[in-house]
């Protein structure tokens, strides 16, 4: 393990905790250290004891970042409905503002970062399944183990206020000194065993995808994405470290993520990347339609070429491609796709996939980018705001986080944000799954139905279910 100068951070704080006083409002300061390997898996593990419901933790499916926080140095959050991306953008600004940052290399992910998203549907009426977690929600870590490169790094944020002295950062080193040693101490990751399992209204889901499908073939609207929930109970408080550690090794190709809030956890590993942004360098996906894996690689083989010729799910991609174009050609210089779409292959499914690249202003909003996307027909339906507001009225389900942007932004402008999919929320010793699919004009509910059943997969073997 790196040494790292504790007396630097006194200096630093004390710097800090001067500029709080000459200003009259609290300072951030944050530093970066080098560091030799630290398994991201077990930093996150030993953050339960002391950081329990403030944690998140992310990697991207090539593993070129990987980002865990523990604890929160502060956080940025709204229940509002209008202008949401904005306000977090200026409060985020606003809390960086001369700000103290201690960050010699040039990797993105490093420093100040907050990390976080916002609900689907800021308009749907909030339910009690989704109480922890305001609309609008970023956690800006105390502690944060980037790897990114091949390389470890240790971001420490600490908020100054004018009253503080050198004691709090006196405690801040012994605690950091405290997280670094206990890292290679076991931790028992029991899953639990799984009681029951209730599908949350399947019915009254079918009644409803059969009728906006009938609503469909007149009007406007041409896709609706609908949603719906599974519910499972265990015998004892389901363990997170365990369902994540599960997801690590199944689910590799995905982007893998927890976000903990007020006791609890919403996880997942989502193939769809919403957007990147990288200096000027802009990265989204466009993803949908969907088919089964199969059993041999023959048989694999030919129901990927089924996806690839198949009508209904090609016009779908080609809603998603459109929109997504559009959305970027208002940000970008230039755009460049590929004509035809390929298939992204996971473990249980395979989709149609049409990656996206953007060259914008350096100063372009990674919110903005964000806000103009979402929701993207494949997880709303198009025309977009007419989608949405048909999803407000004929869907029971409180998405939430669901199918959502999740991601990350450094101080710098830059980072990434997934779409929230093959994801569950878990309470307690209970948790909820949540699957959607496109509805279109000659959609039958059964056969969407059983898709929806397909995308539990994921998230119903982490935990250990069937």
């Amino acid at each position: 393990m790196v040494t790292i100068q504790e007396t630097e951070l006194k200096e630093r704080g004390l710097l800090a905790v001067h500029t709080a006083k000459k200003l009259g409002r609290p300072i951030l300061i944050s530093e970066v250290h080098n560091m030799d390997t630290i398994d991201p898996l077990c930093f996150f593990n030993r953050g339960r004891e002391r950081y329990f419901g403030e944690r998140f933790y992310w990697k991207d499916p090539s593993e070129e970042a990987v980002l865990i926080g523990l604890g929160i140095s502060n956080q940025i959050q709204s229940d509002q409905a209008t202008d949401r991306f904005f306000h977090v953008e200026e409060e985020w600004n606003k809390f960086l503002k001369d700000s103290l940052i201690f960050n010699p290399y040039q990797e993105n992910g490093l420093g100040p970062v907050m990390f976080g998203g916002f609900s689907f549907d800021p308009l749907k009426a909030k339910t009690p399944l989704w109480s922890k977690y305001a609309d609008s929600l970023f956690h800006i870590p105390k502690y944060m183990l980037t790897i990114v490169k091949g390389q470890t790094f240790l971001t420490t944020n600490i908020v100054c206020t004018p009253n503080d002295d050198v004691t709090l950062f006196e405690k801040v080193i012994s605690e950091r000194a405290q997280l670094l040693t206990s890292l290679e101490q076991d931790l028992d990751c029991n899953t639990g065993k799984l009681l029951h399992t209730k599908e949350i209204a399947p019915i009254q889901w079918k009644q409803s995808v059969d009728e906006v499908a009938e609503e469909l073939k007149t009007g406007s609207l041409k896709k609706v994405v609908l949603a719906r929930e599974l519910r499972l109970v265990f015998d004892e408080k389901i363990n997170s470290e365990a369902i994540l550690e599960n997801l690590y090794h199944q689910q590799r190709d995905s982007f893998i993520f927890v976000f903990e809030s007020n006791g609890d956890c919403f996880i997942g590993a989502t193939p769809e990347r919403l957007v990147k942004k990288q200096g000027n360098s802009v990265f989204s996906t466009c993803l949908a339609g969907s088919i089964r894996r199969g059993k041999t690689v023959v048989e694999d083989e030919s129901l990927g070429q089924t996806l690839l010729n198949d009508q209904k799910n090609l016009i779908e991609h080609g809603y998603v491609v459109e929109m997504i174009k559009a959305a970027l050609e208002e940000s970008c210089e230039e755009i460049i796709l590929p004509d035809k779409p390929q298939l992204m292959k996971i473990r249980d499914i395979q989709h149609l996939y049409t990656p996206v690249i953007g060259k914008c202003q350096k100063d372009a909003s990674l919110l903005l980018l964000v806000e103009r996307l979402h929701p993207t027909p494949a997880l709303g339906g198009l025309p977009k705001q007419e989608a949405v507001e048909k999803i407000r009225q004929v869907e029971e389900l409180d998405r939430g986080f669901y199918a959502a942007p999740l991601g990350w932004v450094d101080y710098r402008g830059n980072g990434e944000f997934s779409v929230s999919i093959r994801s569950g929320l878990i309470q307690g010793n209970e948790a909820s799954l949540f699957a959607g699919c496109g509805v279109v004009a000659d959609s039958d509910s059964e056969s969407e139905y059983l898709e929806t059943s397909l995308k539990f997969r994921p998230m119903l073997r982490a935990l250990g279910g069937n």
